[in-house]
């Protein structure tokens, strides 16, 4: 078979996706096509695992948003064939954290993708139900974990059952992992901290928010204090997407809803509510070539929450 597999840019390493479409497939996405083609081969360059990593929003007894596994979607609505289930609420999250989605240590990720029957050889292929952000957080979390391996499944679901492409019903028993070290990368996450020194101006940053654009205004949502951390630029998560076909949009529209982002000489500190579509935003960039970019994991549920950390709001038009 040619190779035809696509380099992806590291922190200090490189590695090779084994991609078998074109040669010029965006660095940390698979296509659907390309999905299809890897499922279909006897032999593989590395062992394919492919991630159904869906998480669900619900309106809680409060009547503010919740979310819950996606598990039972994957059974009885159906999963790319093959696909074994990761639940980012318990499996993939400190469920001791003081804030929801916060991230793992290491030992716990690591039992988690040996859970998937992931190995150090394994090349992991994360999709979701929704648009993409779900399968960008465990993509940035294996990335985060020194697994670099991985890929987001272009238009997710949806585009994969869009194009009727089959789909399988029930559990997937994961193949056994032969083990799995993590360990975690510098220069993947920050703290509260240092978001604190980008808005002070003691360390340079800039700061990019995933939630949706009233959200980021303060005319809607659900924490005490509304608003978005000073300085901040407005990258909603739900917009990187084409709502046509859910796929990430072309490089020339993600530039140009990125525009700051791209140019700014600054690294980059991505966040949200809780890191969650933050991840989303880091994957765009990633395609572009961002390889910069930080994500705030307390994101606004632990900066709001302190009444001494400054947020700013948008006054409404008229």
């Amino acid at each position: 078979m040619t190779d035809l597999s696509v380099p992806v840019s590291t922190r200090g390493s490189a590695q090779r996706l084994p991609f078998t479409g074109s040669a010029t497939a965006r660095r940390h996405l698979v296509s659907t096509e390309e999905l299809a083609q890897l499922l279909d081969q006897d032999e593989r360059e590395a062992r394919l695992v492919v991630v159904d990593a869906t998480v669900v929003q619900v309106q809680g007894f409060d009547g503010h948003p919740a979310y819950v596994t996606g598990h039972e979607q994957y059974l009885v609505g159906g999963h790319i064939p093959g696909a074994v289930f990761a639940d980012l609420l318990e499996e993939f999250s400190d469920a001791q954290g003081p804030f929801g989605f916060a991230r793992p240590d290491a030992d716990r990720f690591a039992r988690g993708a040996v859970g998937l029957g992931v190995d150090a050889d394994t090349f992991v292929v994360v999709y979701d139900d929704s648009v993409g952000q779900w399968a960008a957080r465990l993509w940035w979390l294996f990335r985060s974990f020194g697994h670099e391996c991985v890929a987001v499944l272009d238009g997710g679901l949806r585009k994969w059952a869009a194009e009727e492409r089959p789909l399988e019903i029930g559990h997937v028993t994961p193949t056994p992992s032969s083990g799995y070290v993590a360990a975690e990368g510098e220069g993947f996450w920050v703290d509260k901290e240092r978001v604190l020194r980008a808005v002070t101006g003691q360390q340079p940053a800039l700061l990019v928010c995933g939630l949706p654009p009233r959200e980021f205004t303060g005319e809607s949502g659900h924490r005490p204090r509304l608003g978005h951390i000073p300085g901040s630029v407005s990258a909603p998560a739900s917009r990187l997407v084409d709502r046509a076909t859910n796929a990430l949009l072309p490089d020339d529209a993600l530039r140009a809803l990125l525009a700051d982002a791209v140019a700014s000489p600054d690294p980059v500190v991505a966040y949200c509510a809780g890191g969650v579509a933050a991840s989303a935003d880091a994957l765009a960039l990633a395609v572009l070539g961002r390889d910069d970019v930080a994500v705030y994991d307390g994101s606004l549920n632990e900066w709001a929450a302190d009444p001494d950390a400054p947020l700013e709001t948008v006054p409404a038009a008229g």
